[in-house]
């Protein structure tokens, strides 16, 4: 049975969906565990918060939300859920970056790559163009939630998205798509650009704006951003929390950042797939330092922690990732009792959306009692 919260007739539920991203917590799940393992007034913790889908249950359930995320893609979905725009300033930003499309010129249509021009008409891209000019999205709460309606329809089915057809949670290597349109004789769906970003807002405002617990999501390293939270707390400035409910990344499963090279682009970011490089911004092909991630983030979260707290962490069943995820709890937690729930596969859940076809184990949820 759908929690009622999360029904697509309420604000709660309409807005619960913002926005498609793979490797998340199935909303139903998150509402359930926030719901059983936490208390109205409580503090609760996601050092992986992904779209925020933790932070949102815990705040539409009159709970305080914490979340950190390094993705810019996930947090800026989470962000807006959290606290979306007014409506009428939504729409009159539609319009406005509709008037700086007007003036986007062909050469910058034509200096992009070629898949740009097989995705979207010239229309479609002069108005991306200008958005990806135009809206602060990190630091105006008007124009992020702006931005994330547009990365949730940027890619998608066609001619229920701005693209040509393509899948809504992952944007595939240009190459490989160029081949796939080619192939079919399919070009990009003519949409008037304004008028199809109008009707979305309007659907996702038509049930209102959900009532939610004060909440926050960062955007950061938590590697970094944990400490911080343990130096706010240590001064008195933050009050422990009392449910650590998150599931890491899984190891050898994806690439968060090559996956949403398209709407990282709209941010800002490069205009074809990279892979970074970075700290914790890659497939975590390294045991050593997947480990070290893992340590790092659940010592630092064993200081902020309550007395009484839970710790709730969905992980991968596969050998590797579930040990080093158990035994790196244990270690941390030496005194605690555990629980071990083998959890089936969802639509949703991160095992079942990655990786190659044979039959996986699932994943499995690890809860302690501190």
């Amino acid at each position: 049975m759908t929690h009622e919260l999360l029904k697509i007739s309420t604000p709660t539920g309409r807005w619960s969906g913002i926005g498609p991203y793979y490797a998340m917590f199935p909303r139903e799940f998150a509402f359930n565990v926030v719901e059983k393992y936490s208390e109205v007034g409580q503090s609760i913790l996601d050092p992986f918060a992904g779209r925020a889908t933790s932070i949102y249950a815990a705040a539409s359930l009159k709970r305080h939300g914490y979340g950190i995320e390094i993705n810019p893609v996930g947090w800026l979905y989470g962000r807006v859920k959290l606290n979306p725009a007014p409506q009428k300033k939504l729409l009159a930003r539609n319009y406005k970056i509709a008037k700086i499309a007007n003036s986007v010129l062909i050469d910058e249509l034509i200096s992009l790559p070629e898949f740009f021009s097989f995705c979207y008409t010239q229309n479609v891209l002069r108005y991306l163009i200008a958005a990806r000019k135009t809206l602060s999205w990190k630091h105006s709460y008007i124009d992020a939630t702006m931005m994330a309606l547009i990365l949730i329809n940027l890619h998608g089915k066609r001619e229920s998205s701005l693209s040509n057809q393509m899948r809504q949670g992952k944007a595939m290597h240009p190459d490989y798509s160029i081949r796939w349109w080619q192939e079919r004789d399919m070009s990009p769906p003519d949409i008037d650009p304004v008028e199809f970003m109008q009707n979305r807002i309007k659907w996702r405002y038509a049930k209102g704006i959900p009532e939610l617990e004060k909440s926050k999501i960062v955007l950061g390293d938590s590697t970094l951003k944990l400490k911080q939270l343990v130096r706010e707390i240590q001064t008195g400035k933050r009050q422990p929390f009392n449910l650590l409910f998150t599931s890491p990344p899984y190891y050898k499963i994806t690439n968060y950042y090559y996956d949403q090279w398209l709407r990282l682009w709209m941010l800002g970011g490069h205009q074809h797939p990279i892979y970074t490089g970075e700290n914790w911004k890659g497939r975590f092909e390294s045991m050593v330092k997947y480990t070290q991630l893992l340590s790092n983030i659940f010592h630092n979260c064993s200081k902020v922690m309550a007395n009484n707290a839970v710790v709730y962490i969905r992980t991968d069943a596969r050998k590797f990732t579930f040990e080093t995820t158990k035994n790196l709890l244990e270690k941390t937690f030496p005194k605690c009792s555990m629980q071990i729930l083998p959890s089936p596969f969802k639509k949703e859940t991160q095992t079942a959306l990655y990786g190659d076809k044979e039959c996986k184990p699932g994943e499995v949820d690890i809860i302690l009692y501190l």
